[in-house]
């Protein structure tokens, strides 16, 4: 789930081992990779198996049933359920809804793209995730929309590494999107994570070189670019958690969870059927 640009992520005191920067960021230790590298691969696993039940005449509202339920046979919790408020196990945001979509009563159609997240609670760690799906035929607009995106949260993951700052991931995001004619959302953002669901540091998906904390090994945290076909402005809607663009330009989004290693970066949220991209077929 996505951390608003607006509510800065506060540092938590949590109950494991490791220390924190100035900037009140965890370091976690080499043990602490496994427990999020399990609780990872859970997350994927379970957006791996809704890939055949993404189709025109779905509902959101069965598709979240489908996660629960997963979630469930696992032996794992379910992050999201009762968090603020909230009272599903996934955010699905089709078309021009950029983040936060509550699943319902909406049916898909034909052609209709959608991010599903979904995070996991797995022995007290976190695995957090999200990745687009299509219902039915993809349209040449959104496959463009859908393969910077992707491209764009692979831009950068490759920043992250030891010495760099978070400001270069979100510069390695910001050029590639906006070198194609695109917009990077800047009201939410990615977040730091581990036996919290949310903590410091905020992960922005803009930003300059050299600027905002440095990377050091241990750091574990989401990045999750939101990337519209027209203008980066949001709204959110009366339920106070469905995000829109305020252009209704469509909108697409790609999330892993990371953590900074010696010399570059682990991805804790793999798909292992490679899923990941809803091309895969």
């Amino acid at each position: 789930m996505i951390l608003n640009i607006g509510k800065k992520a506060k540092p938590v005191n949590e109950t494991h081992r490791g220390r924190m920067t100035r900037d009140g960021i965890r370091i976690h230790e080499k043990a602490d990779f496994a427990g999020m590298h399990k609780a990872g691969e859970l997350a994927a696993r379970i957006l791996d198996e809704l890939a055949e039940h993404v189709f025109p005449g779905q509902t959101t509202g069965e598709i979240d049933r489908m996660i629960e339920e997963k979630v469930d046979a696992a032996g794992a919790l379910s992050a999201t359920i009762g968090y603020k408020g909230y009272q599903h196990a996934s955010c699905i945001s089709v078309n021009h809804v950029v983040c936060h979509g509550i699943p319902g009563d909406k049916v898909l159609k034909d052609g209709d793209i959608l991010n599903i997240d979904v995070t996991v609670i797995v022995d007290g760690w976190y695995g957090d995730t999200s990745r687009m799906y299509v219902a039915g035929k993809l349209s040449r607009k959104a496959e463009r929309l859908i393969q910077v995106t992707h491209d764009a949260l692979f831009k950068g993951i490759e920043a992250v590494k030891p010495g760099n700052t978070f400001g270069d991931i979100g510069h390695a995001i910001q050029t590639y999107v906006e070198s194609h004619r695109m917009s990077v959302v800047r009201d939410f953002c990615g977040h730091g994570l581990g036996r919290v669901f949310h903590a410091p540091p905020n992960v922005l998906h803009y930003g300059r070189t050299g600027t905002g904390p440095v990377l050091e090994e241990g750091m574990f945290f989401t990045i999750e670019p939101m990337v519209n076909l027209g203008r980066p402005e949001t709204k959110v809607l009366a339920d106070d958690w469905t995000a829109v663009t305020r252009d209704k330009s469509l909108s697409a989004q790609f999330e892993h969870s990371v953590g900074v290693t010696a010399d570059g970066v682990e991805i804790f949220t793999l798909s292992p059927a490679g899923k990941f991209h809803p091309t895969w077929g």
